[in-house]
């Protein structure tokens, strides 16, 4: 019964993979399509290559401000819509609506809304502020994307915290309020200490989806203005499919195949049951 989804993973996954290791090692002629062998040169030029730095830089502190950034918002609504709150069945499915949208849909949803007349400088506006270039700027395009990401993905890390809350068990808060813990003593000592694997999980899982990233910046930005939202699944696609420089693309593949393996690593080390 196990034998479609690992024929699946074989075909989808450990394929591919072969697929890339082998062609990051060879050059292929962009007039003939032949390739062959060229050892760690792809490794060689991208490693000393100025412009890959500049998106490793880029992809991972779009990723050291984003994703805590998700971890905390993600918490901070699990603990609000665990509240007895009047309709919080409703809040939540509301909060959980975007996770529901393609990436693709809430690009073009945020680019509309981020427009130079759009929904957003119109509220600014509003409350008296001036309007933002936000897309067009290099130092407000990544935060923008980030906007983006964090308003997809709260929803649907927060149904993973909601269900670390409900693993708590009821007798710790009631034995707490038994010695006068207020609230914010109980969240302080039981309710983050216990929602540590959770959160975690969370960190880890949106990080690595964080590094795959791709369709905001393929359809919003193209990696501009300046590189600032270069990310490296943008630059993957930019160097085999634009570029055509295939055997350099593929190199930058198993690059991020080991930053990724990296990263499950940790999310493991993380995860891993407390020893008595």
């Amino acid at each position: 019964m196990l034998s479609p989804a690992l024929l699946a993973l074989v075909l989808m996954r450990v394929v591919p993979m072969i697929s890339a290791v082998n062609q990051s090692f060879r050059h292929v002629s962009l007039a003939t399509g032949d390739s062959e062998f060229d050892g760690l040169a792809n490794y060689t030029h991208l490693l000393t290559d100025p412009g890959f730095h500049s998106v490793l830089v880029v992809t991972l502190v779009f990723n050291l401000v984003l994703n805590p950034a998700i971890v905390v918002l993600s918490t901070a609504l699990a603990l609000l819509t665990a509240q007895r709150l009047p309709l919080v069945g409703l809040w939540r499915s509301m909060i959980f609506v975007p996770a529901a949208v393609p990436g693709a849909v809430v690009a073009l949803i945020w680019s509309t809304a981020l427009e130079p007349d759009g929904l957003v400088n119109a509220l600014l506006e509003f409350v008296g502020l001036p309007p933002q270039p936000f897309l067009t700027s290099s130092s407000q395009a990544a935060f923008s994307i980030g906007i983006m990401v964090t308003w997809g993905a709260l929803g649907y890390w927060m149904i993973f915290v909601i269900a670390g809350l409900k693993d708590i068990p009821d007798s710790l808060y009631e034995a707490a309020a038994l010695d006068g813990a207020g609230w914010w003593r109980r969240l302080v000592s039981i309710t983050l200490p216990l929602l540590k694997r959770p959160m975690a999980f969370v960190l880890i899982a949106c990080t690595v989806g964080s590094f795959l990233l791709f369709a905001p910046v393929q359809i919003l930005t193209k990696g501009g203005p300046n590189g600032s939202t270069n990310l490296i699944m943008f630059d993957i696609y930019n160097r085999t499919y634009l570029l055509g420089d295939v055997g350099v693309g593929q190199a930058e593949v198993v690059i991020l195949m080991l930053l990724l393996a990296v990263i499950v690593a940790v999310q493991f080390r993380l995860l891993r049951e407390e020893k008595a």
